[in-house]
């Protein structure tokens, strides 16, 4: 109800909007709400209103949770309008999968809202389809793992970053501070050693601003508002949020274009630094050799370079300061996470070997991931042809929501879904256990690509983190007042707070 009496006070206000939206009611009016389908029977689903579809049902600063609650009603694969936009979502471990991994072809090409078309324009990784698309990630899978990712060349760089994050902890003195800046440049710093094959020091205000505009795209592009233009382009000169955006990737793409030909300047062919010197690389012979269809040109390298950079750090980043919180509030967890790095590691810097001789920290991490539920919607898939899945009939081009979070909280997979409980990944005896259901970076031809590298950065700056410091609530704050809602966004960051590192004796 709130949502209809703010959107017809926007409309008072505005009323070159509502003129706008009656024409987008006209030209879409015949064809909202109607489901008849004579291929097939299409996936149930709540009744639309032409042109807002269910978009009065939705709560548009979380989503994932009205979609949840939908699922309840209409099971595991049911049809939803936002706005004039039919969207199929699915639900619960075994549809997800099911339709990621043994339906891959089918449910496999991304679906490119208008946003992420504004900024990316069919290019780069995340947000492209097509030869595009399975080229620029061949490429990038096999050269990031030439620089290490995932291996001891990353793992090299990320305990490197690690001394510098402690550092900035450590200059608080066990007084409170916001971990989201350094946790972020140190995280961002890693991604920025295997892409450029340099990190950049926390002061510098270039690579500060660059940090600071990725996160707030990213938050931005899950605004309420940026969800509206999303259902409704035309509204692009009233979004704000949007402008914003599309200022901010100006700027970015700018600063990209400024460092990448610093490193065209002083580029080896024999002796590549990092992906973009290998990618510059391929440009070049691509140009000798008047390949004139050649995917590798400037446009898909500051767009591969963009899409690492912005995933490479807030992910990463975002599951880190969940674990910090999640300690601070959970001391008891915290301890018997302290107790066995103690008695494992005697002192020692952490491995990535060591992830296994770590059950709990371990199981710790991974809870942290299943609970936090950074990209509680995934992002959004669209089928390639039509499908035929469950029962139901899909069409080409239908866009998908493959909901993670009733993946990682589905009640018939976990014991306790809603409660923070490492000993979900533990066996009676404390050793590990690997849960089908835990799929916190998706699942099929659009799994994450850095995987492998967000596991063992989180494994390694986690333990480090631990190994040294206590994190708790700041003086006067209980850590039952401590905030486990997340902020709003496209991946779920924790609310501002703030916590104390206190050094351990």
């Amino acid at each position: 109800m709130a949502l209809l009496e703010g959107l017809l006070q926007v409309l008072y206000t505005y009323p070159l909007l509502a003129a706008v939206l009656l024409l987008v009611a006209y030209l879409h009016c015949s064809g909202i709400g109607s489901s008849s389908n004579p291929e097939g029977k299409e996936p149930p689903g709540p009744k639309g209103l032409p042109v807002l579809g269910n978009l009065l049902q939705l709560d548009l600063k979380r989503p994932y949770e009205t979609l949840c609650e939908l699922s309840k009603k209409y099971g595991s694969v049911f049809t939803i309008h936002f706005g004039p936009k039919k969207v199929v979502v699915l639900a619960g471990y075994k549809t997800v999968r099911q339709a990621l991994v043994n339906h891959a072809e089918e449910f496999g090409d991304r679906d490119i809202t208008p946003i992420f078309h504004d900024i990316n324009k069919g290019h780069g990784i995340l947000f492209a389809n097509g030869e595009n698309w399975k080229t620029m990630r061949r490429f990038a899978l096999s050269n990031l793992r030439d620089f290490g990712m995932g291996k001891k060349g990353s793992e090299e760089k990320i305990i490197t970053e690690i001394s510098f994050l402690m550092d900035v902890f450590e200059s608080f003195k066990g007084e409170p501070f916001d971990t989201t800046q350094p946790v972020s440049y140190a995280v961002s710093n890693v991604i920025c050693a295997i892409v450029y094959g340099s990190r950049f020091e926390y002061d510098d205000p270039k690579f500060k601003a660059m940090v600071q505009r990725a996160n707030d795209n990213i938050r931005l592009s899950g605004s309420p508002s940026v969800q509206l233009y999303n259902m409704f382009p035309r509204l692009k000169p009233w979004v704000k949020n949007l402008q914003q955006m599309l200022k901010n990737n100006e700027v970015h793409v700018e600063e990209m274009k400024r460092i990448i030909r610093g490193l065209q300047e002083t580029l080896n062919p024999q002796e590549p630094r990092g992906f973009v010197d290998s990618f510059l690389v391929r440009k070049q012979d691509a140009e000798e050799g008047e390949q004139k269809d050649s995917l590798f040109h400037e446009n898909n390298l500051t767009c591969c370079v963009t899409n690492l950079f912005a995933a490479g750090t807030d992910t990463s980043g975002t599951t880190l300061r969940w674990g910090l919180l999640l300690m601070a509030k959970y001391p008891h967890i915290q301890e018997r996470v302290h107790e066995e790095i103690d008695r494992v590691l005697d002192g020692r810097q952490p491995l990535a070997v060591d992830r296994k001789s770590l059950p709990y920290t371990e199981a710790v991490i991974h809870e942290t991931q299943r609970i936090a539920n950074i990209v509680p919607m995934s992002l959004p898939h669209t089928t390639s042809c039509d499908a035929y899945f469950q029962g139901y009939h899909i069409k080409k081009g239908t866009t998908v929501i493959p909901l993670l979070t009733s993946v990682l909280k589905d009640e018939s997979e976990w014991a306790n879904p809603y409660t923070f409980h490492p000993e979900h990944f533990l066996d009676d005896q404390g050793c590990s256990v690997k849960r089908d259901a835990f799929i916190p970076f998706s699942a099929g031809r659009r799994v994450c690509l850095g995987e492998s590298l967000a596991r063992m950065e989180v494994f390694l700056f986690f333990a480090s983190l631990l190994q040294r410091f206590r994190f708790t609530a700041p003086p006067g704050v209980s850590e039952d007042e401590l905030d486990l809602r997340p902020a709003v966004g496209l991946i779920l960051s924790p609310s501002a707070h703030k916590l104390c590192a206190v050094p351990r004796s």
